[in-house]
């Protein structure tokens, strides 16, 4: 049964039409009154409910306005002690504010089992299903979506979808094995050096922490000795992907270098690794999944840390090269 305080009815069938959408088995109700939601819910006694959204619904007997406090935990409630008494699955879908917190008060996060976000950005198909608080399992699980004409469709390899469109022969880009959750995503990461036309000069982070870049270029500099201080850097996560995992470390390194020093990167050639202020790559966690991952798209080299390289004991088909700094990363690949 879907409920919906939003739209009408029409407007509903019309996006019904429009994704194909013809299922006997679905119940719609336009309905804000929560009185009469329960008597729909007890009359038809669904497998599965979903309320859309919670800041519409209202109970006579509160006298605010809907989507305050107190009408959102009585609405909550009465759901809640309805639905599990009866077993039924129930999605309550809740605004959002424009910072991408559920809008109003937090009572309906401590109330309920679990909380998802979809989150996406306006210019990009995809949608990330993200899971923050869960009662009945492990909040580090990720399903990756993309936006199309007949709705959200499942991405069941997002890696391959990420890096597909990476060309020959240019600087400055390398592939990283990033984890979300426990699922491993290999991403592209992109970056830009030209000499700067003004006394300061410009860094730009798009995906990732602006201050976190601007350490590894410092690191970069005093253990490298690259002259960056007369350079503008700018840094791009392909995809729209935002990550703030320090296993990308190496990759940020290695692509700035690159750029500086107009060298490409092998495109065979994956890098994982976190990077200390005194230039060693630290090792990362769950390595044999990113290393599997980086096997079953076919690279044939990955750079991880010295530390992760002795701990793995399968074989692998790849090259797998250890590094104990950054040093020996730009060694390897002709960066110094």
């Amino acid at each position: 049964m879907y409920v919906s305080g939003e739209e009408s009815a029409e407007q509903i069938k019309l996006r019904a039409d429009r994704l194909k959408i013809h299922n006997e088995n679905l119940l719609f109700l336009s309905e804000t009154d929560i009185d009469n939601v329960e008597n729909a819910i007890e009359k038809n006694e669904p497998d599965f409910v979903i309320i859309d959204s919670v800041q519409t619904m209202y109970a006579d007997e509160i006298t605010s306005a809907p989507g305050s406090v107190s009408q959102v935990r009585e609405i909550t409630a009465r759901i809640m002690k309805m639905c599990k008494q009866k077993q039924i699955t129930t999605i309550l879908i809740g605004h959002v504010t424009k910072d991408g917190n559920i809008a109003g008060p937090r009572v309906l996060e401590h109330m309920v089992d679990t909380v998802l976000y979809l989150e996406g950005e306006r210019y990009f198909a995809y949608r990330i299903l993200r899971g923050v608080k869960n009662r009945f399992g492990s909040t580090n699980e990720i399903g990756m979506f993309e936006m199309q004409n007949e709705g959200l469709q499942e991405i069941t390899d997002p890696s391959s979808v990420l890096i597909s469109e990476r060309e020959e022969g240019t600087f400055g880009s390398v592939i990283v094995a990033s984890l979300e959750g426990t699922r491993p995503i290999l991403l592209e990461l992109q970056a830009l050096s030209t000499p700067t036309v003004f006394g300061l000069p410009r860094r730009t982070a798009g995906g990732m922490d602006y201050n976190r870049l601007v350490l590894l270029m410092a690191v970069l500099e005093k253990r490298a000795g690259m002259n960056l201080g007369s350079q503008d850097v700018y840094l791009n996560i392909v995809g729209g992907m935002k990550v703030n995992e320090p296993a990308l470390d190496l990759g940020v390194v290695l692509a700035v270098a690159s750029s500086f020093k107009n060298i490409e990167i092998p495109k065979e050639i994956a890098v994982i690794g976190e990077v200390g202020l005194t230039g060693e790559v630290r090792s990362v966690n769950m390595i044999e999944k990113r290393v599997k991952e980086v096997e079953k798209l076919g690279y044939k080299k990955i750079v991880i840390p010295e530390t992760n390289k002795k701990v793995l004991k399968e074989n692998y088909k790849l090259d797998i090269i250890g590094v104990k700094n950054v040093m020996e990363a730009l060694k390897f690949l002709n960066l110094k």
